[in-house]
């Protein structure tokens, strides 16, 4: 059974459309069908980062702030969606015939969204459940749906806002529609269409993360795909936040692409010299990797050191990478001739941020927690250095960082980082479980010299599986 009180935003936000008197909320919930309710939370990322597009392990922590979608079928077979951005009610709608037909290839969706005059919000919603009803059957879409999102996860703050979106209205329409899904698998569905829809080339850390975290732990995933590894508890007398820098962040902004493209580049490369087989495969290329499996992260420092590292460029033209190598093996980016890619510190981040994520979990279970809180805050702070050294640093949050390192241990501080895919967004720091006042004093005044930012995130809460769905019945409904 479900907890309500997870569930009672979602609740409060239904019996406010049977009160609405204007549009869009008046009338938007016929009083016929249940409303299917799910929840998605944003995330923490707590070690990993950029790191999961190499197969690395990430440890992740969802956040109490979060995402609901609110679903009900409706015999017009149309989708109407309205949500909640920037204090202000948003719609849309597509004819089902539209998202199926014209629209049914993933590309042509994506097109369709990029030339439009108005915001691409629509793509999240419209992308999943494409996604969704093309695998439930004939049988899910002779009916439409109504979809009502709302959220307290901030856009472009690095906390995978985006993902929330996503898996909140997957599972929501799921089981609407009697698609039954297991929750990785819909994690994985959900990052399908970030990629393929939305048009960002995200890892998988995000939706997973969102779909199956624990409240108050931290998930334990490495990315080859995406394994779950179990759930790690935070240390008694340690405690996990995140604040806000105020500098937006996208994973689809030209830093994030322009490392991960630089990475891939960088295995390429690695994959020659160490003689392994490489055929052209569509833009791309394929290599037979029985090594390291295609995953920069399965590669020890000691062996990319003694071996790969020299042999690396600080930085090459996109033109001469593919006049030699032809192309990489990312399904998702590709290398422009007329960029110039940073390859030996994009490559040499995932190497040694796994052995920094394999030391973080083993020191989780250490039993002297303030000798291995300093050694997790170092940790944090090595991690937030490769990122800048790849070019995803950002002044803010290397402020925020220097905050820390001032305050200390002294003041119940042990490290921080920036997060996910860095260039702004949300830094993770680590503190005594009674430092959050020294982290909010921190935070404002980080504000007051930065004239933004300084949110903070110091609440755990469960990701959408742990959730459950929430169902309203008719009678419910007309109660409310």
């Amino acid at each position: 059974m479900t907890d309500p009180r997870w569930f009672q935003p979602a609740l409060e936000l239904l019996r406010s459309t049977r009160l609405a008197s204007e549009p869009p909320l008046q009338s938007f919930f016929h009083g016929e069908a249940p409303v299917f309710i799910a929840r998605a939370p944003g995330r923490l990322d707590v070690m990993g980062g950029i790191a999961d597009y190499s197969g690395a392990l990430v440890l992740e922590l969802p956040l109490a702030c979060a995402t609901w979608a609110l679903v009900q079928r409706q015999a017009v077979r149309r989708c109407d969606v309205a949500t909640r951005r920037d204090g202000r009610w948003h719609t849309f709608s597509m004819d089902l015939d539209a998202l199926l037909g014209v629209l049914a290839q993933p590309e042509a969706l994506h097109d369709w969204i990029l030339g439009r005059d108005l915001d691409r919000w629509p793509a999240y919603p419209l992308g999943v459940l494409q996604y969704c009803l093309q695998r439930a059957g004939p049988a899910a879409a002779q009916q439409g749906f109504k979809v009502l999102l709302d959220s307290t996860v901030p856009e472009g703050k690095g906390i995978a806002s985006s993902a929330a979106v996503e898996v909140a209205c997957l599972t929501a329409l799921a089981a609407s529609c009697g698609y039954a899904t297991e929750a990785a698998a819909l994690a994985a569905a959900c990052q399908w269409v970030e990629n393929h829809v939305v048009g960002a080339p995200c890892g998988i850390m995000d939706q997973m993360t969102s779909a199956c975290g624990q409240h108050g732990r931290l998930l334990r995933l490495r990315c080859q795909p995406g394994t779950i590894e179990g759930h790690a508890a935070v240390p008694d007398g340690l405690r996990l936040f995140g604040v806000d820098s105020g500098v937006r962040h996208a994973v689809t902004g030209a830093d994030y692409g322009t490392v991960r493209t630089a990475a891939f580049m960088g295995y390429r490369m690695i994959a020659e010299a160490a003689g392994l087989a490489a055929t052209p495969d569509g833009s791309g290329v394929r290599v037979a990797d029985p090594q390291w499996g295609g995953y920069l992260a399965n590669i020890s420092p000691t062996v990319f050191g003694a071996r790969y590292a020299t042999r690396l460029p600080e930085r090459m033209a996109g033109s001469d990478f593919l006049s030699h190598y032809g192309g990489i093996t990312d399904t998702v980016t590709s290398v422009r001739p007329d960029r110039e890619y940073p390859v030996r510190a994009a490559t040499a981040h995932p190497v040694h941020e796994q052995a920094r994520v394999e030391r973080f979990a083993a020191l989780l279970g250490e039993s002297d927690v303030r000798t291995a809180a300093a050694e997790l805050g170092e940790l944090m702070y090595a991690s937030h250095a490769s990122y800048g050294a790849c070019g995803l640093g950002s002044g803010a949050t290397d402020r925020l960082v220097a905050m820390v390192r001032e305050a200390g241990p002294a003041r119940g501080l042990f490290g921080a980082k920036i997060t996910g895919g860095g260039s702004g967004g949300t830094v993770a720091m680590l503190g005594t479980a009674d430092a959050e006042p020294v982290v909010r004093e921190l935070a404002a005044r980080y504000a007051a010299e930065a004239g933004c930012g300084g949110a903070v995130f110091a609440e755990s809460g469960p990701g959408a599986a742990e959730a459950g769905v929430r169902v309203v019945q008719p009678a419910e409904l007309a109660a409310l």
